[in-house]
């Protein structure tokens, strides 16, 4: 059966390549993340962060296209059909195992990346904690940087 000049299986192997070369721009962002994480820059972030998502999306979109194709021709969405339907073209069932291989790395690196800003955080909170506590200690010197007594001026037990 055709659809749009290109078969069903045709499509399949497209998108599966598709999503290939995606999960590769995936992985390098999650790298250049955990850089960053690592070396505490975190100015870069933010940017990063909005270039992940939008990569992240883009694989969304890949898996939901090759999920609509599959159960328009009654196939499920599963690993097992993708492997049976691609027995004829090694190449695209090799491409689908790199995949799988790819996706499992993302998630490993995305995982390290979730432990590092959670351990970036409690460093913050950390040092947060250290400033809040600092903050209710009366000032030791006045603005000129002269010493001062923590005292409130007037002695115990003194008229």
């Amino acid at each position: 059966m055709q659809t749009s000049g290109l078969t069903e299986l045709q499509r399949i192997a497209f998108l599966i390549e598709a999503e290939a070369s995606q999960l590769k721009e995936f992985l390098v962002l999650l790298e250049r993340e955990e850089a960053l994480l690592i070396s505490g820059d975190t100015d870069g972030l933010p940017a990063l962060t909005q270039e992940k998502t939008g990569r992240y999306r883009q694989l969304q979109h890949l898996h939901d296209d090759r999920a609509i194709l599959l159960s328009r021709a009654g196939f499920a969405n599963d690993g097992a059909t993708l492997r049976k339907l691609c027995a004829r073209l090694p190449k695209t069932l090799a491409r689908w195992d790199e995949v799988l291989a790819l996706a499992a790395r993302a998630r490993e690196r995305n995982a390290i990346n979730g432990k590092l800003i959670a351990e970036r955080m409690r460093h913050n909170q950390g040092a947060l904690s250290a400033l809040l506590a600092a903050a209710n200690h009366p000032q030791l010197y006045d603005a000129a940087g002269h010493s001062r007594p923590t005292g409130s001026g007037r002695m115990l037990g003194s008229a």
